[in-house]
């Protein structure tokens, strides 16, 4: 990304790795905040978090949270003799 405050719809549809047209979908949808500026759409940048958040999926939520479990268990003792350094 370049220091401009925004994007085209076709930079994030390479960042999210979906086609143009999906992401015109979610902006016609409502699933993505975008601005129209002339013939074209613009996204601002501060928003693309939200963007990322919103496509997680219940199910690979469910699996970064097994995937932090795991760690936990697995080196939790370590990880709390780190965190008293």
């Amino acid at each position: 990304m370049n220091n401009k405050e925004f994007l085209t719809v076709k930079e994030l549809a390479d960042i999210l790795g979906i086609s143009r047209i999906a992401v015109f979908n979610k902006i016609k949808k409502g699933q993505i905040k975008a601005e129209k500026m002339g013939r074209n759409f613009i996204i601002f940048k501060k928003d693309i978090p939200e963007i990322l958040s919103d496509d997680l999926t219940d199910k690979i939520k469910k699996e970064i949270g097994k995937g932090v479990a795991k760690v936990i268990r697995e080196y939790g003792d370590t990880l709390k003799m780190l965190g008293n350094e």
